[in-house]
């Protein structure tokens, strides 16, 4: 499996906040739902570890995170979706893991389901950028 079966990702001309700003008005257009947002550079340099700026934004649909759960909980362990804003030597990247890979691991979520969950996180991101 390659990296571009698991995750969709783009590069943005934003600046880093200017790109998690974006991220979230995109998902709330979508109706998603923000869970929590992680600042790993934050975290680590807590701990005394040097990082560059990386934000995770965890974010829900209802709609998804019900039909995937009715079909297995163990599902959750993928949930809730995440969109990372990474700054790597100053080009800003905005990427997501794609939902579809959650009906190869669980292969009772229908597929078309997971599809659908990751037409919106490409939305989010595309529109994001």
């Amino acid at each position: 499996m390659n990296t571009e079966e698991f995750t969709y990702v783009v590069k943005t001309e934003k600046d880093f906040d200017g790109a998690i700003v974006s991220v979230l008005k995109a998902a709330e257009q979508k109706g998603w739902a923000l869970f929590q947002i992680y600042d790993i550079k934050e975290r680590l340099a807590a701990k005394g570890f040097k990082q560059g700026q990386l934000k995770i934004i965890e974010i829900c649909s209802g709609k998804y995170a019900n039909q995937f759960l009715n079909r297995n909980r163990l599902a959750s362990l993928c949930m809730p979706c995440k969109i990372n804003v990474l700054d790597e030597s100053g080009a800003i990247t905005i990427a997501g893991m794609r939902p579809t890979i959650i009906s190869r691991f669980f292969p009772e979520i229908d597929k078309m389901d997971a599809e659908q969950a990751e037409s919106d996180i490409i939305a989010i991101i595309d529109n994001a950028r």
